[in-house]
């Protein structure tokens, strides 16, 4: 292996604990935002309502609007033993494949509760992936129950042992964007969980045009690299969606040299995927893995969240600005008491 870029390794870094957000600022848009230049790595330090200034007046932002499910579910085996479901894949209407903790004795065919007796359903089989496939009770009203007795499935980093229901409610609406409109994620596209409505009208009143597509993040955003070398790493698929009409006027401000920021790695992925593949479709799945040496085709700028090492999304970043101006100005982020994560701080590349 020649190139640093392609080892794992290169992308590991030494983060304090307590940097490790584990509940949203006071407010949406009170976070921090570390501007890092893509030209000449220079950074700056700015708070998240700046983004008006620093985005270039003939830029357009791409929103993506998936909507997580409340899909953690809290449950017990027939026999009383305490069980926890995580909602991974719809396989057909009604039947999930699913992720279940303390799952070693369930059987096919045994029933299962959930929310103590508001929610049931059938084991199924496990696959190959060793999740279990819930064939779920009225399965006509899961979206319903889920809805009103799931929990947000927040990521493993973020600890909530048992939370208060305040607690839960606050979770369920911030970590969640404020434009989300579509159900399907099982994860947060955490870059535009920032932005409030008063931002959004700000920055269009600028003149920002502003696009939405749809990427359901899936369980594999939090599946680490485990080969040493990166070109051996498979990405896990994820479903999109955009429209013609978005796709052709994003080709169009290409065409005109005006820039494309993507709020979120999400959104590059898709971008990314279709430029590849010469823009033939408009819906489907993508396995893109985005690292270092890597020519963007349609993306010129990101906004994103501080991300964990040797994560693929650390490396997806690190082909925007190079692998070393990115992780000193993760090293200054540290020693700024940036906070990381989903409920973290962000960056703007430019």
């Amino acid at each position: 292996m020649t190139n640093e870029d392609w080892r794992l390794e290169s992308y590991d870094f030494d983060l304090p604990p307590e940097l490790i957000a584990q509940h949203p600022a006071s407010r949406r848009d009170a976070s921090r935002l570390l501007r890092l230049s893509q030209t000449d790595g220079k950074f700056s330090h700015h708070q998240f309502p700046e983004i008006l200034d620093l985005l270039p007046q003939n830029c357009c932002l791409v929103l993506n609007n998936t909507r997580v499910l409340p899909a953690r579910l809290l449950g017990h085996r027939a026999g009383g033993g305490e069980i926890e479901a995580l909602l991974v894949t719809e396989e057909f209407p009604g039947t999930w494949s699913a992720l279940v903790r303390k799952a070693g004795r369930i059987k096919p065919g045994e029933r299962l509760q959930f929310f103590e007796g508001k929610l049931f359903a059938r084991a199924l089989e496990r696959n190959e992936e060793g999740h279990w496939l819930l064939e779920f009770v009225e399965a006509e009203r899961l979206s319903e129950n889920l809805e009103q007795f799931g929990l947000p499935p927040l990521p493993p980093y973020i600890k909530r042992k048992k939370p208060k229901e305040e607690q839960i409610l606050q979770d369920r609406e911030r970590y969640q964007t404020c434009y989300a409109s579509v159900p399907g994620a099982i994860a947060a596209p955490t870059a535009g969980l920032h932005f409030t409505p008063e931002v959004l009208n700000a920055i269009q009143n600028r003149g920002i045009r502003i696009f939405e597509l749809t990427l359901h993040v899936g369980l594999g955003t939090f599946t680490g690299v485990e080969d040493p070398d990166l070109r051996k790493h498979h990405m896990h698929s994820e479903h999109f969606q955009i429209s013609e009409e978005v796709l052709q006027e994003l080709l169009e401000m290409k065409k005109q040299g005006n820039p494309v920021i993507a709020v979120g790695t999400t959104v590059v992925r898709v971008l990314e995927s279709l430029a590849q593949e010469g823009f033939q479709r408009f819906s489907g799945w993508t396995d893109i893995f985005i690292y270092p040496p890597y020519e963007f085709q349609m993306v010129d700028g990101l906004l994103t969240n501080f991300h964990l090492p040797k994560s693929t999304l650390l490396m997806l970043v690190s082909s925007f600005s190079g692998r070393t101006p990115l992780l000193q100005a993760y090293s200054e982020a540290i020693k700024q008491r940036y906070r990381f994560f989903s409920y973290g701080d962000c960056m703007l590349l430019l």
